[in-house]
């Protein structure tokens, strides 16, 4: 790695993989090696619109690169992944981090023999309302999601829990240090042979409950995740950039917030309502900015192979359940 700049190549720059493009090139402290693409047009058509270099063997771009990302179809993850690490080359896979739980343990092992890393693009991580969180005390007991979406035909070759509930097992599981317990699913197959509607309850070895609900048959896009514990009810809108805090405290006159009395049995307390500020970024930018600074060194992917692999791992289990309760 020269002058600790890491050579960075994108696989696959459809409609997600050219964002991953745009972003590398203007990127300070490394070098973007280029891009492949199995559609020799489009990668050639990204290539003349960055001025980058496209390269027509995935094997010649794996061995100009020190780390890739890979942002193929997720039935090509695998394969394409494996070949990166094998040659020694981090990999950032877009989620899911693969197929199947038995293909992203595969990738795991393989990952550790080649002393490598993993980072799994959960881009939610990044989102500025969930960030705005980072510095309250939270230890929530009830979680409850929602993401909905319009219908659309991209993405619906994927069921609904493998596509849109990820993303909410995993900032689940970034909020709930604890094991699952049980899950309890269900969910519908409305607009394709696919399911389209999924609810899932999970329950964690701690007590804390969860209820998550995916659609991609509502009306207007929801994302949204309400969080309870004692003394404390936050609300976090994904969509609308908006972080709101509502906290129990005993009744101080300095308090320089919003206050409302707590009549509740004589109590000598108050509601706080706080509205942490949300910074305004790029969530793909951040995480990119995380894998080359994972491969400087510098830091540790904030996704890790073994979490998204959980991830998926649960997902599959809300899956199974739900065709289970179909058929």
């Amino acid at each position: 790695m020269e002058n600790n700049q890491p050579k960075i190549g994108v696989i696959g720059v459809g409609h997600l993989g050219q964002h991953h493009v745009k972003h590398l090139v203007e990127m300070d402290n490394l070098s973007f090696s280029g891009i492949y693409d199995k559609n020799k047009a489009r990668s050639e058509e990204i290539a003349s619109t960055y001025r980058v270099k496209s390269f027509y063997s995935l094997e010649k771009l794996i061995d100009k690169s020190d780390g890739l990302t890979i942002v193929t179809p997720t039935a090509d993850h695998f394969h394409t992944a494996l070949e990166c690490i094998q040659k020694g080359k981090s990999v950032f896979i877009e989620k899911p981090i693969s197929h199947s739980v038995q293909s992203a343990d595969s990738l795991l092992s393989a990952a550790e023999e080649n002393n490598v890393f993993i980072q799994v693009g959960h881009i939610e991580r990044f989102n500025p309302a969930l960030l705005a969180v980072k510095d309250c005390q939270l230890n929530p007991k009830f979680i409850e999601v929602q993401r909905l979406a319009p219908y659309t035909s991209r993405g619906t070759d994927v069921p609904v829990v493998l596509d849109l509930m990820t993303h909410d097992i995993d900032i689940l599981l970034s909020f709930v240090d604890s094991g699952v317990k049980s899950v309890a699913a269900t969910g519908l197959s409305i607009m394709t042979d696919s399911v389209d509607i999924a609810h899932a309850r999970i329950r964690f070895e701690n007590g804390t409950v969860a209820s998550l609900t995916s659609s991609r048959i509502a009306k207007d896009k929801v994302r949204k995740i309400k969080l309870f514990q004692k003394n404390m009810y936050v609300t976090i809108d994904m969509l609308l950039n908006l972080t709101e805090v509502y906290q129990v405290v005993n009744k101080d006159s300095t308090h320089t917030e919003l206050t409302a009395p707590l009549n509740y049995k004589g109590t000598q307390k108050e509601i706080v309502y706080k509205k942490p500020t949300v910074l305004h970024n790029d969530a793909l930018k951040m995480e990119l900015e995380n894998f080359a600074d994972s491969l400087r060194g510098n830091s540790t992917p904030a996704v890790t192979g073994i979490s998204g692999r959980n991830v998926l791992a649960i997902a599959e289990q809300i899956h199974d359940l739900i065709l289970e309760d179909l058929h």
